[in-house]
């Protein structure tokens, strides 16, 4: 396997690789817990809101040019209303919080640090902007779920290796169409911070 480069883009620069990014996110996501049955049309859409934010970074990583990673962010007063209202609940301005959207890679590219490395990435990019907590939010699925892998190991490890907290305080709602499912089902996510 050759050496994976990191490149991070942000604002208008993420256009390029919005098609890249799309497709990888279904592929990840179709994986347990998220269970995403998702569309390209949507992902790019959504992907769209990183583009029209100039704090926003997605970090890709490239393989011999090829995407086969990718971590975003961008502040929490430029994510969904969903993303911002348990903050807002809690008294704390959306604008002081840089928000993780979702790390992603491919299977064979797993346990080689990159992970570390999009955390490293993210976390430079918020501090260098000034924001003094960042955040992300994971899925909360039942321990007892049918299609929960007996090999699954959480990431809970780590996120507390790198000082996140569980904020169960901050919990909101997202819906999304599991495999299978015929319509979109409303998903617990709860928050996870650093510096708050």
């Amino acid at each position: 396997m050759t050496e994976v480069i990191l490149k991070p883009v942000s604002g208008d620069a993420i256009l390029p690789w919005l098609d890249a990014v799309a497709r990888l996110r279904i592929q990840v996501f179709k994986e347990w817990p998220y269970l995403y049955e998702g569309s390209e049309h949507y992902e790019r859409d959504y992907l769209r809101r990183y583009a029209a934010s100039p704090q926003s970074l997605i970090v890709l990583a490239l393989d011999a040019g090829r995407v086969v990673g990718a971590a975003s962010g961008l502040p929490v007063s430029d994510a969904d209303d969903a993303f911002q209202i348990p903050f807002l609940g809690q008294g704390v301005a959306p604008e002081t919080v840089f928000y993780f959207g979702e790390s992603v890679l491919e299977k064979p590219y797993r346990g080689r640090g990159l992970g570390h490395r999009f955390f490293d990435e993210r976390e430079a990019f918020a501090a260098a902007h000034g924001y003094p907590v960042t955040t992300f939010c994971a899925v909360q699925r039942p321990a007892d779920h049918p299609l929960r892998p007996a090999d699954y190991r959480a990431l809970d490890t780590l996120w507390l290796a790198r000082g996140y907290q569980r904020q169960p305080h901050l919990t909101t709602y997202f819906p999304w169409q599991d495999i299978g499912d015929d319509n979109e089902t409303m998903k617990p996510m709860m928050f996870w911070t650093r510096g708050l």
